[in-house]
Parts: structure tokens; C-alpha cells; sequence
């Protein structure tokens, strides 16, 4: 409490950070509040021009001004204002999987969408760029693809574009455990005429371990764009995202098997039994240098009034060269000895050297808005091609065992340790085992069309299908030979939308389909692989939508009910530690979402969610987990809201203040009839205030106002921070 009041006082003292002026000026502040925290009209949704209540997706939208308002400087710290998502896993770097993993109604997903293309970043992701953060709830392949979407959702980051005036802003901010920050907005028009316009958004960011002090992160981002007006009806964008940065990924701790046996049934019973949440269990130099590199070139071409053409060719590159150590948490005998009750730390790690993975986009959009007779159609027909390259290369031990207890030294598990282990091993039989190679290309051919018709004014009918065919060339997976295959899938969509009440309360419905080509996966212990059907999953949902009071506020709830078969489960592990699977037959996922977002006074506005999740096997091989809740699945119950309160007239103009947070229940990671373990629930509440005035702006904030112990993860416990207090000061031009 003490703590709580100590961080009320110096919120209480200070004013916070941030930009007014950006992409598009506002007259007035109240404006400027509305549009950060109402829901935007998408064209990505559906990729074309819908109104938020006439679209039978759901979905959720962050605006910049939100993130500002909350100093939030990363698209994974802005997952706090998703309703119904959940952070699974920080950020690690490694090409190919190394982005932060979020939940998304029962299953895992990933920052995989820029502008509606394939645009990974593997890292921590700079929200140095972002115009608003878009997260499509449900399956959505018809008109994205099985590659980058999950069964849960996707997310997109929609990013700022260049505007015709000369403005910009340069930021500082410096905080706890070693933070600091410097960012930079510079928007010209090269031309007269103001036909050529560029924008740059750069950052650079240093940041310590809450655990070990010892410990200095490093991140770079470089955001170039380009705008050429042609003329009235072509004008041609072109952006390039560089993510550079040098980490040591957070304490990651899986476990060997149930510990229900030695009496632990949770996280909280390790930290009582000596696991200690601020106690860094490696020393320094674990560092994986990563990069990222995304070029998008989109010509846009207004034909008529009626047909618009877009094409876009993408080029999406990550690379990762470096140490990733994680922790088994078992005893010294990997529970082979029962006499053997001392509960420990095996730790381990897994590098990569000089991995990489491409791809490759070319997509071409034909919109159409015409009408038959007295019935409007807006249609989309479009086709996509994506070349897919990985070439990759992990190798990884199981090193030492240390216990919770002892007033031991953990720091010699460093980067030297870790190197002479790799070394000692590198030209014996123990290598061969250690190595993992993952190098395949394939190339997917996808069409698609998508047709929304307004028989009646008030009503609108979406259908759309899309056919896509996948080609994998083969390659190597570990020790194996990986055959060449193609699978081929159709995914319908289905939605119906009708205004109960015209532009202010709509009921709506859809049935949405995906599908995932998971190819071979390996089967048994001798590491033999299989080739997998294709995994499908089909989605039914309704609910209601709101627009009222002038468009204040928006609201949507809804019901899902998602079924999916042909899933991979992991049913254990080789000797190498590579996982086993099985097409464990079918799953299921239904739940209930309600989200807010409102300007309810003048000045004062709200995002709110609640949600909750019901998943579990329905038919499978695995007797252990058959009705069970998946131990990827996150928690049931989530809730987040925040309220920003900013005087918009008088002497404290441009004052605000805001006040958040979220709350998860308890996660079960581990879930079988042999026994369960899990991650407790938790409240974590943020805070900030600040002060924007018309050339400058200050503010401070502090993240776990309470100091909370809480853990994220699935299959894994990651600690997260402690109280994080930070501030900032931007200066515009």
C-alpha cells in the first residue's frame, strides 16, 4: 500500500508525454480524444469500405492517440487495450518465431499483418510507425490465408502514412530499470505541389532486465515512407521497416511433467518453496542479435467511380544469430528416481546461427460498388501469391542442474559457460543429437472473392470463398528429410448484418472458415516423420453492434462458437527433446466478448473489455486430455479497461489523466488427468498523467502500480516486470 501511495503522489505531480499534431490535424481537442478511442471504419477487415456497425467481423481497434495517452512505445505492450487477448509469451528474437505469442479466443497467435500483408517482425515490435493496431477476432483465411492466420485471429498493424505539410516531434524518455528512449517524427513534402511526400519514424531504445542488473537490451527502428500522387486517380506508396536489436530473452521456464507429485500445484507453491521471483538464474552475455527488414510498394489506381485496383508486392525478412536459455523445472532425475524430491532448475539453452526467413507477396485487389436495379454490391476479387523460405539453424543443450535454494551464485551461467559447453561437445556424437536444421521453400497460389450486397436499406449479406493451394518443395527438419507435398483447401465466409435501428444498433451473424497446412510433423520417438491432413476449423457467431450517441460511443457483444479437427497435440518428446504429435481429432472453443469504447463526458473517455473462454478437446487419442481445457489456451476470464480523463478548456487545457489495467484468471499450462498445474490470476493496474501543450509535451507513468507477482505463458511461467515508473518530454514542430 505503501508503494500504491508513494506512486500516486509522483503521478499526482507530473503532467505525460506525446504528439497532437500527426497525420491528421485536429481543430479541436475534443476531436482528437474521439477519434483515439471510437472504433475506426476498417478497409482491412473485409478489405473494403465498411462501416463498423455494417461489418459482420469483430473486431478491435487501437488508435496512436490511445498509445500516447498511455505512453505505450511497443505493439506488445498495446495488447493491454485488446478485449479477449492475452500475452502469452514476450518477444525473443529468433527469426521465424521469435515475435511475442498472444491468445486469442482459446488459440495462439502473432504479430503476422502490415497493411493487410504478411509483414512479421521478429522481436519486439516499435510502435514508432503505427497508426492503429487492428485485431481481427476469429478464424480469417477467405481473405488473408492459412500461413499467417491464426484460428483466434490476426492481428494488423496499420501504419502512419506521409501528409502534405512540414511537422514532426523528437521524444526522450528515461525510467526504471535502466530505461531510456529517444524517438524522432519528421514529415516534408519534397515537391511544390506537394505530389511527393516523405515521413520517416525512427527510435532508439536501451532498456535493463527487471531481474539482473546486469543485462542491457538494445533496439533500433528505422521507418521510411513515400507517397506519390500520380495524379487524381494513381498514387504509388512505398515504406521499409528495419527492426534491429540485441536481447537477452526473459526466464523462461517449462516443466517436466506434472509436479502435482511433489505437492506443487502452481506457481505460487515454487515461490514458497524457494523459487524466487526476482532472482536471475543466468548471468550476463546471453545476448541474440536479431533483425528484421520489411519492403511494401502498393500502386493505387482510382479507374472510375465504381472499380478501384490495388497492387502490392511485399518483401518481409527477419535474421537471428545467438543464445535463447530457458529452465526445466523437475528434480535432478528428471523424476526417474522417486526417492528423488528436491525440485530444481535444469538449465539449458537453444541458439540460433545465422538463421533466416523470407517471404515473398504479390497481391493484386479489384474493388467494385455498383448497383442492380436498387441493390448496391461492394465486391472484392482478388488474387495472391506468397513464396515462403526458411533456412534456419538451432542447436541446444540441457547444461547444469542448480536448486531454488542454497545462496548460490546463478551468474556463471553465462555467455562463456554456455559457449565452452557447445565447444566440448561440438566434435563428438552429442553434436549430432544437438542440432537442429530447418530449411524448406514452398510457394502459395490463393484466389479469392468477396461480395457484400444491401437488398434492402438496412440490410447487408456478406459472402466470399477463397481457393488456395499450397506447395511445399521439401527441405530438411532436424535429422529428416522432409518430402514435398501440395495440399489444396476451399474457405467460405458467410455473414449477415441488419440495423435494428438505422446507423446507431445492428444484430449480426457469420460463419467464417480456416485452415492450416501443418504438413509433416514428427510421430515417435525415433523422430520419424508424418504427413498431416489439413487442419480446419469453422466459426459460428452473433451478436449485437452499437453506435449511439452521435457516434460517443460503440459497443459490440457476442457469442462464438469455433470447431476445429485434425489438431496437432503434443503427446511427448524424443531423447533429443524434439516435441511428438499426433492429429489428436477435434477441439472446441466458445465463449462471450463485450467491448466499450466511449466518450462518455466531455473529455473523459473509456476502453473496456470482458471475456470469457470455454475450450476443450472433444475427440481425441490422448484419454489424459479428452475434455479437457488445452494447456495453450490461456486463461478463461479476461477483463481490461482504461479511462482517460483530458480538460479540453480553462487553465488546465491539455491536462489528462488515466488509469488502467487488466485482470486474467488463474491459467492452467498443465492439464491432464495425471495432474494440472497453473499460473495464478491476477490485477495489474498502470497509471499516467500529462500535459500537451502546443509545442511540447511532458508526462510520466508507472506500469504494476501494486508491485503484482503475476506470470504469463502457455506451457511455459515467465515472470513479468515489477512497478515500472517512466517519463517523458517531446518537442513539435
Amino acid at each position: 500500500m505503501k508503494k500504491l501511495i508513494l506512486s500516486a503522489s509522483v503521478l499526482s505531480s507530473i503532467a505525460a508525454y506525446g504528439q497532437q499534431k500527426d497525420t491528421v490535424k485536429m481543430n479541436k481537442m475534443d476531436e482528437v480524444i474521439i477519434n483515439a478511442y471510437i472504433k475506426k471504419d476498417s478497409e482491412y477487415t473485409n478489405k473494403m469500405p465498411l462501416r463498423a456497425i455494417e461489418n459482420p467481423q469483430v473486431y478491435s481497434s487501437i488508435d496512436r492517440v490511445a498509445l500516447e495517452n498511455q505512453m505505450i512505445f511497443t505493439v506488445d505492450e498495446a495488447y493491454r487495450n485488446v478485449t479477449g487477448l492475452q500475452k502469452m509469451w514476450n518477444a525473443t528474437g529468433r527469426a521465424g518465431d521469435g515475435g511475442a505469442y498472444v491468445n486469442l479466443r482459446g488459440f495462439i497467435s502473432n504479430n503476422s499483418l502490415r497493411n493487410g500483408l504478411v509483414a512479421p517482425v521478429s522481436g519486439t515490435v516499435d510502435a514508432v510507425n503505427i497508426e492503429k493496431i487492428e485485431v481481427l477476432k476469429g478464424p480469417s483465411a477467405t481473405l488473408y490465408g492459412s500461413n499467417v492466420t491464426s484460428y483466434g485471429g490476426v492481428i494488423n498493424r496499420v501504419t502512419k502514412k506521409p501528409y502534405d505539410s512540414l511537422a514532426g516531434n523528437v521524444l526522450v524518455s528515461a525510467g526504471r530499470y535502466d530505461y531510456y528512449r529517444a524517438q524522432a517524427d519528421l514529415n516534408a513534402p519534397l515537391t511544390k505541389d506537394k505530389s511527393l511526400l516523405f515521413r520517416v519514424n525512427t527510435a532508439y531504445t536501451t532498456e535493463g532486465n527487471f531481474q539482473n542488473s546486469k543485462v542491457h537490451n538494445k533496439y533500433f527502428a528505422f521507418t521510411p515512407s513515400l507517397t506519390w500522387k500520380v495524379n487524381d486517380k494513381v498514387d504509388v506508396d512505398l515504406e521499409y521497416e528495419m527492426f534491429d536489436n540485441k536481447a537477452q530473452s526473459e526466464q523462461n521456464f517449462f516443466f517436466i511433467g506434472p509436479l502435482s507429485a511433489f505437492g506443487f500445484s502452481g506457481m505460487k507453491d515454487l515461490e514458497k518453496a524457494g523459487l524466487d521471483y526476482k532472482q536471475p538464474y543466468v548471468g550476463s552475455g546471453l545476448y541474440n542479435t536479431g533483425r528484421t527488414r520489411n519492403l511494401f510498394g502498393q500502386v493505387n489506381y482510382k479507374i472510375n467511380e465504381h472499380i478501384r485496383s490495388s497492387t502490392s508486392v511485399n518483401s518481409a525478412y527477419s535474421y537471428s544469430n545467438g543464445f535463447n536459455p530457458y529452465f526445466y523445472i523437475t528434480t535432478k532425475s528428471y523424476g526417474a528416481d522417486p526417492n528423488d524430491k528436491e525440485v530444481g532448475l535444469y538449465r539449458g539453452d537453444q541458439s540460433t546461427a545465422d538463421s533466416k526467413q523470407r517471404y515473398l507477396q504479390v497481391q493484386q485487389n479489384f474493388n467494385f460498388d455498383f448497383h442492380i436495379g436498387r441493390m448496391r454490391n461492394r465486391t472484392v476479387v482478388g488474387g495472391d501469391y506468397l513464396r515462403t523460405r526458411n533456412d534456419q539453424f538451432f542447436y541446444f543443450g540441457v547444461i547444469d542442474f542448480v536448486p531454488f535454494t542454497g545462496n548460490m551464485d546463478y551468474t556463471n551461467f553465462n555467455a562463456d559457460y554456455v559457449t565452452n559447453y557447445y565447444n566440448s561437445i561440438r566434435n563428438t556424437p552429442a553434436w549430432d543429437s544437438s542440432i537442429w536444421p530447418l530449411k524448406n521453400k514452398s510457394n502459395t497460389y490463393s484466389a479469392y472473392v468477396s461480395n457484400v450486397i444491401t437488398p434492402v436499406q438496412g440490410l447487408n449479406l456478406m459472402t466470399a470463398i477463397r481457393y488456395e493451394s499450397v506447395e511445399f518443395n521439401g527441405g530438411v527438419k532436424g535429422s529428416n528429410e522432409t518430402p514435398a507435398y501440395t495440399q489444396r483447401a476451399w474457405s467460405p465466409k458467410l455473414g449477415l448484418v441488419y440495423e435494428l435501428v438505422k446507423e446507431k444498433l445492428s444484430v449480426f451473424g457469420n460463419y467464417q472458415n480456416s485452415f492450416t497446412s501443418n504438413g509433416y510433423f514428427v510421430s515417435d520417438t525415433a523422430s520419424n516423420l508424418s504427413l498431416s491432413d489439413p487442419e480446419k476449423a469453422n466459426q459460428w457467431e452473433g451478436g449485437f453492434k452499437a453506435d449511439l450517441w452521435h457516434g460517443k460511443v460503440n459497443a459490440t457483444l457476442n457469442y462464438y462458437n469455433i470447431n476445429v479437427k485434425n489438431t496437432l497435440q503434443t503427446i511427448g518428446y524424443t531423447p533429443q527433446g524434439r516435441a511428438i504429435e499426433q492429429q489428436m481429432g477435434k477441439r472446441n472453443s466458445k465463449g462471450i466478448e463485450l467491448e466499450v469504447n466511449a466518450y462518455l463526458v466531455k473529455g473523459f473517455s473509456l476502453i473496456a473489455g470482458l471475456s470469457y473462454n470455454d475450450s476443450k478437446f472433444t475427440e481425441t487419442t490422448d484419454v489424459t486430455v479428452l475434455g479437457k481445457r488445452p494447456n495453450t489456451a490461456s486463461s478463461p476470464w479476461l477483463a481490461n479497461f482504461n479511462a482517460t480523463y483530458q480538460f479540453t478548456e480553462g487553465n488546465l487545457k491539455g491536462f489528462g489523466l488515466a488509469f488502467g489495467g487488466n485482470y486474467a484468471s488463474a491459467n492452467k499450462i498443465i492439464n491432464t488427468t495425471n495432474g494440472t498445474f497453473e499460473l495464478p490470476k491476477y490485477v495489474v493496474l498502470n497509471a499516467n498523467v500529462f500535459y500537451d501543450a502546443k509545442k511540447f509535451r511532458v508526462g510520466v507513468k508507472a506500469d504494476n502500480l501494486t508491485n503484482e507477482h503475476y506470470w504469463i505463458g502457455y506451457t511455459t511461467a515467465n515472470a513479468q516486470k515489477l512497478l515500472n515508473v517512466a517519463g517523458s518530454f517531446s518537442y513539435k514542430f
